[in-house]
């Protein structure tokens, strides 16, 4: 992964942005979260006159090697049966990415499975399914960097094609593992407190889950700097994203960050470049329990509790028509001089 340069976003249009929103025909602050989310979206964009332009979500998938542990209601093979269905247009990210508007790409991680070549799938697969890093490393350091570079290379082609928003989903059995440890290693959680139902574990199987988490972070508690954390507790999606996210900042993209998985990976961004965040807008809180603490630890405000924990990019895609609203408010809506009405 080369080195990115990504900046704080300028804050010199501020007072501008601020007074526009001010202005429009309304009570100060009536419009709530959409005025937060319009002054947001011109101060990534350093302009009074925003657009959401091509929005695209790609949804990453790829296997985990702790399904070994038994971490996981459902057998490794689902996660390419979901694959096919992405591509066949099933699942619930194709119908609300149609609905909107919005661009669907699917890349292939690191799924253990062999995929007919297909124009609808994007190949970056780096491996067949993570190690089991209940006993060793996840992934190797140049392997996660490959999985970076690969979610760069998707993000500087759709920069290229005219696209300034993106959002991210995944999908992989074993990865809400994965992420909740990522969220204990950077944000100092314990297993107990951090371990969720994931794809539908009871109680009993949630007490192993975090048992099994809390094993590999004493078996790695000497790896302490984020790129070494991300390889040895993530996954190909995960560091595929996380890829995407730095190189999507350093674009000046607005990122609209997804749930618990996706939001592991910009974690790991966040930790390799504080700077990211600058960039997001978070689209929705999700039901699962670490993604809670994920948003503490980023001091993120949700748009969305809808008690969605899918995946997929799902709450991105339906949190992406307030974006528009807030966007429409600020390019369309009369100010007090335009409208001729009296501001006292």
């Amino acid at each position: 992964m080369q080195e990115l340069q990504i900046t704080a976003v300028k804050t010199v249009l501020n007072e501008e942005i601020q007074k526009k929103i001010d202005l429009k025909t309304k009570p100060l602050g009536s419009l709530g979260t959409l005025e937060k989310i319009a002054f947001k979206i011109c101060q990534i964009q350093e302009t009074l006159t925003p657009q959401l332009n091509k929005p695209a979500i790609l949804v990453c998938a790829g296997d985990h090697g702790i399904t070994q542990e038994k971490v996981s209601p459902f057998p490794q093979e689902v996660t390419f049966q979901m694959v096919m269905n992405f591509l066949g247009g099933g699942a619930a990210i194709n119908v609300f990415c149609r609905q909107h508007n919005i661009k669907l790409l699917v890349a292939d991680t690191g799924v253990n499975f062999d995929f007919e070549p297909s124009p609808h799938l994007l190949d970056l697969k780096v491996r067949k399914g993570t190690r089991n890093f209940a006993v060793e490393p996840a992934m190797s350091i140049e392997e996660c960097k490959q999985a970076m570079q690969n979610g760069a290379k998707v993000i500087e082609k759709l920069h290229a094609e005219g696209s300034n928003i993106v959002g991210f989903g995944e999908m992989g059995i074993g990865n809400t593992t994965s992420a909740t440890a990522l969220l204990c290693k950077y944000a100092g959680y314990s297993a107990q407190k951090a371990s969720g139902a994931g794809t539908g574990l009871d109680s009993e199987g949630i007490k192993h889950k975090a048992s099994v988490i809390e094993k590999a972070l004493k078996l790695h508690a000497d790896i302490n700097d984020p790129l070494s954390i991300l390889a040895t507790f993530g996954g190909y999606e995960i560091a595929t994203i996380c890829g995407a996210i730095l190189k999507a900042a350093e674009l000046k993209m607005l990122i609209l960050s997804d749930g618990f998985i996706a939001t592991s990976a910009l974690i790991a961004a966040h930790a390799i470049n504080p700077n990211v965040t600058d960039y997001c807008l978070f689209a929705h809180e999700s039901n699962e329990q670490g993604h809670k603490l994920m948003l503490e630890h980023l001091k993120a405000e949700p748009i969305l509790h809808l008690g969605m924990r899918l995946g997929e990019g799902t709450g991105s895609a339906v949190a992406l028509p307030i974006l528009q609203s807030a966007v429409n408010f600020m390019n369309e809506m009369s100010s007090f001089e335009d409208a001729g009405v009296s501001n006292v």
